[in-house]
């Protein structure tokens, strides 16, 4: 077992003065630990998107219809996305599943799931999927994982499309991190004062038939205000740890994710750094939950795996200080 005061030490060891190189270090040291390695990889890497619809948003939590997330789908698929865009910036590659949105593009990398076609219910009356497709969904994300694994990929990105997701995230994070409504339901993608009272509204009293049933039966409870995409994403969490990947953890509907698959397999959070915090007033607790640090607080909000897309040149950093730089004895003689 690599330990952390091996790692350090080796880091002290390097060719600089000791912690010159700050919370580049400490990003080193989690990337040596999770792969238990002193020459950490990141090369091959991939982003797994998922995208689903909600039903929710016919409750009018969103500023946008639910055809946005067909339509995005389809400017991912084109490589003209701002996910595709970075993606190919840093040579990562881009796998989109659709998880249960209404319109699926053409050339999506799996065909529609029929059990998830059409996306969730809204949760704002009931649950938002069934125990049925909470298992498919995770399944879903299971197989992407173990693709990803079985072509030899370091480091494990999840994105994620759905017009209305931040509501479940919302959801969610007051479920599994104690967040208040406040603190949990942000404006999303735009939302108006209108908008966010009534989005606040629903996430207060679907969070709280959640939490009635918690306790009993936690699948049920997060099958109560989920999304398809949402469970697939936790799926493939889970499995990427198990398989000992490296998870670089996007924004506020990964992070929800994140917490679901933590909830459910415990320790899948040892296996994650978090890329950045987002703009969206839960994320903040939903990181504290799982006990990490975000590598940058730039305010972005977009989804996508963007912002993990936008952090992977630091661990590429990271790990070409701890396994390139020549030891200080190897300098001096």
């Amino acid at each position: 077992m690599l330990s952390d005061q091996a790692i350090a030490a080796h880091l002290d060891a390097l060719a600089k003065p000791q912690g010159s190189m700050g919370r580049l270090e400490a990003l080193a040291t989690d990337l040596a630990r999770i792969q238990q390695r002193l020459d950490p990889v990141t090369h091959p890497r991939r982003l797994i998107l998922f995208a689903a619809d909600h039903g929710v948003v016919a409750d009018g939590v969103s500023a946008w219809p639910q055809a946005v997330t067909g339509a995005m789908m389809a400017t991912i698929a084109a490589g003209k996305a701002t996910s595709s865009a970075l993606a190919a910036a840093h040579e990562c590659d881009l796998e989109l599943i659709d998880a249960g949105a209404a319109f699926p593009p053409a050339g999506a990398a799996l065909p529609p799931q029929q059990i998830l076609a059409g996306g969730t219910r809204s949760l704002a009356h009931g649950p938002a999927m069934t125990a049925e497709q909470f298992a498919a969904a995770w399944d879903l994300g299971e197989k992407a994982a173990r693709r990803a694994a079985d072509a030899g990929v370091a480091v494990l990105l999840l994105g994620e499309m759905g017009i209305g997701n931040t509501t479940t995230a919302a959801c969610l994070t007051m479920l599994l991190a104690g967040a208040d409504s406040d603190t949990a339901t942000g404006r999303g993608a735009g939302a108006d004062d209108e908008i966010l009272a009534r989005k606040r509204a629903i996430v207060t009293a679907a969070a709280a038939r959640a939490v009635m049933m918690l306790g009993a039966d936690p699948r049920a409870a997060i099958a109560e205000v989920a999304g398809f995409e949402i469970i697939a994403m936790a799926g493939c969490f889970a499995e990427g740890a198990r398989r000992r990947m490296t998870l670089l953890l996007d924004g506020y509907v990964a992070t929800a994710a994140a917490l679901v698959a933590e909830r459910l397999y415990p320790g899948t959070a040892t296996m994650m750094i978090a890329a950045h915090q987002s703009a969206e007033p839960g994320h903040a607790a939903a990181l504290a939950q799982l006990g990490l640090a975000p590598l940058l607080d730039w305010q972005m909000r977009l989804g996508e795996g963007s912002g993990a897309l936008v952090a992977l040149p630091l661990l590429d950093s990271a790990a070409a200080l701890i396994g390139k730089v020549a030891l200080l004895s190897e300098v001096t003689g």
